[in-house]
């Protein structure tokens, strides 16, 4: 009998430990990258069951184990459980990510691995509050621990913890009460079989548990002294901005007000199988406001049939390849628009009777379904990708259209003057319009600005917000760096403007298109934290160019130059030079002849010598000449060589050459490499000189096939997608 009371009471301590701790991973879906806490409830409560039964270490860890591998096996392994390959994978990604671990890139590990280690916390816990609650019947330092966890969660995020609390409160009372009682009876040394009368204390319990419950549930309260707190800590400590709110991060259509923090929401938007990492488009707005951005040109035309979309960002002046796109919304989207890259011509697979309402000047695309807007969830698109040539965008200086002139070089009237002589300072030297947006684009990073989604401040009533981010703050999102930018242009007289959709997301692994035959491509997830802005440039006679000002982010547009464009160019210069006079007299077949018949008076030769002596000199100097400029041009053409054979062939020694022609480019540049410094630290150095990541997850994937432990080969488009990009950057 008194074996069964303590075991009772043992359960309703620890049953209330669970509960407790469920409270802590309530709130994951809304503050961390979980989309579905569920099988992490489900793998506790079994830990928890494990460990209050006191089953023996060697039943109970094996059980857990088991429990783990399954769950990473249902969530993130393809190949058969424990099979070779299972194991395999496994081990891999624990390698890749302690050297992620080791060289403190926290954010580099893999979700596999995230979740393997809150699993294991998990498993821990389970043991840890079963010491906490049952054996040492000292709870209330958690308790006291998880009612703080749920009110910093509540003040700083956005998750509702009203219930929370009440919950937390009932328990913890409850908890502290029976744990009271536990210890009262062994202290005095009563059995449990002899304390007969015990429901006269816990009925008093409950009772005042309920009824302090529901006098706190129920009495008048104040309303928030502070709306909101983080602006009121910023201002507290000197930070700029007035109120405003923490919002969560995400494609919205309101941009009238912009500024504020806001928190991550990896929901899972939708998952493209495309042939590489693409932004996502889908509006631009064109009128700058001092606070944010309205559209003035979202007049859509009438609704068009989707295989043929009215819609141009770049004229047929540029060089483009035709790819395809599949497009699988998720539940969880929330708008009706197309999302799409650069240079869509139209949908080849949509579900019938299926519109589009193209809104031919800001590109947004409301999908339409008998008349009514409704999400489109699976779509596949053809598109023109486009490559833009660098001479081809210096050279672009016709008249802007009058159209484009008066919509996208609109600015607010009350801009600080400050602003524009900043614009001016930026671009001051340069000669055309692509070098002057490359000018304003790299300012940023030049400059120590910060890209940040906490502590943003929001302007005053009477700031503008263009202006409180380039002289006060000078910390932000993707937001603050594209307005920004877009107003320099405008105060240039470029036009430019503002673009919102997703960047490229996450790449899942590669598999075969259904809609296109034979074709493999990649898959990418996009998530509601891969909402972005950035800015599209005017060039007369090319179209809207992409442009990447926001600090972490590069822009993956393709842009090229064309080889054989500047050996003529050069060639022709060298020629031109080689043939004109000193004194600038004379064309050069007046010249030549000149020269051939003072030669031939001075060597007393026949003609017919001198034009064979002259044809040979000739020779000579073209050869020279051609080996001259494959010298000069010898990295583009290695570049140009080495890209043709990754795209072609899959070998490891073909990347191993290319990894060090581009450390070699990178030398070539300025980049040196020290003695001593290993080619992670070298390839940090050079993600801080480009401001990206590239660097240090090709050298990830080099030192992997270089020991022979990783899966480059697997991820073979990703390893010559991230070559070519390094390659391009350092010989642009």
């Amino acid at each position: 009998m008194q074996d069964r009371q303590t075991f009772y009471y043992r359960l309703a301590l620890y049953v209330i430990g669970f509960l407790l701790f469920c409270e802590w991973l309530r709130p994951l879906e809304e503050i961390s990258e979980t989309n579905d806490t569920r099988i992490f409830f489900l793998y506790a409560g079994f830990c928890f069951f494990l460990s209050f039964l006191q089953v023996p270490w060697w039943i109970s860890v094996p059980l857990k184990g088991l429990g783990l591998a399954f769950i990473l096996d249902g969530m993130y392994i393809a190949e058969r459980i424990f099979s070779p390959e299972w194991f395999s994978v496994l081990y891999d990604q624990t390698v890749f990510n302690f050297e992620m671990m080791l060289s403190q890139e926290w954010w580099q590990m893999t979700p596999l691995f995230r979740s393997l280690l809150f699993l294991i916390l998990l498993w821990l816990m389970s043991y840890l509050l079963y010491y906490w609650f049952v054996i040492a019947r000292r709870m209330f330092f958690f308790v006291v621990l998880t009612l703080v966890f749920i009110t910093v969660t509540d003040t700083f995020t956005t998750y509702e913890a009203d219930w929370a609390i009440i919950r937390t409160f009932i328990l913890g009372m409850a908890a502290l009460g029976v744990s009271s009682f536990s210890r009262e009876m062994d202290r005095e040394e009563i059995p449990f079989k002899d304390f007969r009368r015990a429901n006269v204390w816990i009925l008093p319990l409950i009772g005042i548990i309920l009824l302090s419950s529901a006098i706190g549930y129920a009495a008048p309260k104040l309303s928030p002294q502070w709306p909101d707190p983080l602006p009121y800590l910023q201002s507290a400590t000197g930070g700029e901005g007035g109120s405003g709110t923490v919002r969560k991060v995400g494609y919205g259509e309101d941009d009238s007000s912009l500024g504020g923090s806001f928190v991550q929401d990896d929901t899972p938007m939708f998952r493209a199988t495309v042939d590489g990492d693409r932004y996502w488009r889908i509006e631009s707005k064109d009128t700058y406001t001092g606070k944010g951005w309205e559209d003035t040109l979202a007049e859509p035309v009438d609704t068009v049939n989707p295989s043929s979309i009215p819609f141009e960002t770049f004229t047929n002046a540029v060089e483009s390849e035709e790819q395809s796109a599949l497009v699988q919304m998720t539940e969880d989207a929330p708008f009706r628009k197309l999302v799409y890259p650069y240079g869509i011509t139209g949908l080849v697979e949509y579900p019938e009777q299926y519109n589009l309402a193209v809104h031919e000047n800001t590109g947004e695309m409301d999908t339409i379904y008998n008349g009514s807007e409704a999400k489109m969830n699976t779509y596949v698109l053809n598109y023109d990708y486009p490559s833009f040539e660098y001479n081809q965008l210096r050279e672009a200086d016709g008249e802007d259209p009058e159209e484009i002139q008066d919509h996208y070089l609109q600015l607010p009237d009350n801009l600080p003057n400050r602003v524009r002589n900043l614009a001016s300072q930026i671009v001051e030297g340069e000669d055309n319009r692509y070098d002057r947006a490359k000018a304003v684009e790299s300012y940023f990073a030049a400059n120590g600005f910060e890209y940040s989604t906490t502590d943003v401040a929001v302007p005053r009533d009477n700031q503008d917000y263009v202006d409180q981010f380039l002289f006060e703050s000078q910390v932000g999102y993707c937001d603050n760096y594209s307005t920004s930018m877009v107003v320099l242009l405008r105060s240039e007289g470029i036009p430019a403007r503002w673009v919102k959709g997703f960047t490229g997301g996450e790449r899942l692994g590669a598999e075969e298109n259904p809609f296109a035959e034979n074709e493999v491509q990649n898959v990418y997830e996009v998530t509601s934290a891969n909402a972005h802005s950035w800015v599209e440039v005017y060039f007369p006679e090319i179209g809207w160019v992409p442009f990447e000002p926001t600090q972490g982010f590069s822009n993956n547009a393709d842009f090229y130059t064309d080889i054989e464009q500047d050996t003529e160019t050069e060639e022709s210069d060298a020629r031109e030079q080689e043939t004109t006079p000193e004194e600038g007299a004379g064309n050069p077949q007046e010249m030549e002849e000149e020269e051939n018949s003072s030669d031939s008076a001075a060597l007393e030769g026949t003609s017919s010598e001198q034009n064979g002596m002259w044809g040979w000199i000739i020779l000579f100097v073209l050869v020279i000449l051609a080996a001259v400029l494959v010298f000069l041009m010898r990295y583009r053409l290695l570049a140009f060589f080495y890209i043709r054979r990754l795209r072609q062939t899959n070998k490891e020694d073909t990347f191993e050459k290319a990894y060090a022609f581009l450390l070699k480019a990178l030398h070539h540049k300025g980049l040196k490499r020290k003695q001593d410094q290993t080619l992670r630290e070298y390839a940090e150095e050079v993600d801080r000189r480009y401001q990206s990541n590239e660097m240090r997850r090709l050298t990830n994937h080099y030192e992997r096939l270089l020991y022979g432990g990783g899966d480059s080969m697997k991820r073979w488009p990703e390893v010559t997608e991230l070559w070519e990009n390094l390659i391009k950057r350092t010989l642009s």
